[in-house]
């Protein structure tokens, strides 16, 4: 095994929550599942998120200098994997689902666990991604229910005590 497999590997091995981060650039919005969500700063709020270079909500957030981070529910599964693009059906990935906006427009879907409305401060470009340090702008908790978490290539939720 390569040192790129055993490190794909061992990180299935972190359990991860399960977020949405979204964007609106040409009054269309787009939009990815992502496991690489993270704060970095509560004063001043400050969040990262990672995002594949060849991804088209990559492209269309560093053009509007906005993104949105949705943090999934145990129940929005389903949403995971549309914006993972598991369900090819869904060419639209929004279509049916509610959405609302906060400060900067970017959609954030109804049902999740905390949205967060950021500006992009900072980006650190990889080999195959960019990293987006992202100044919170806005902030909403949302629904009281299990997290969706990701594990070693599986969904399975989180229920507080």
């Amino acid at each position: 095994m390569n040192q790129s497999e055993e490190f794909r590997s061992a990180m299935r091995k972190w359990t991860t929550g399960v977020a949405i981060a979204t964007c609106i650039a040409d009054s269309a919005p787009h939009g990815m599942t992502v496991n690489s969500f993270t704060s970095v700063s509560v004063d001043p709020p400050m969040v990262t998120v990672t995002m594949a270079k060849a991804t088209r909500t990559l492209q269309k957030t560093l053009a509007s200098g906005h993104f949105g981070i949705t943090i999934l529910s145990l129940n929005q599964k389903l949403i995971a994997d549309r914006f993972a693009g598991k369900e090819e059906d869904h060419l639209n990935r929004f279509e049916g689902l509610a959405t609302f906006t906060m400060l900067s427009e970017v959609p954030f879907i109804q049902g999740g666990l905390a949205f967060f409305d950021c500006t992009v401060e900072h980006t650190f470009e990889m080999a195959q991604s960019v990293l987006l340090l992202g100044r919170v702008v806005a902030v909403r908790e949302g629904n009281v229910a299990e997290h969706l978490v990701y594990t070693n290539r599986r969904y399975g939720g989180v229920k507080l005590l």
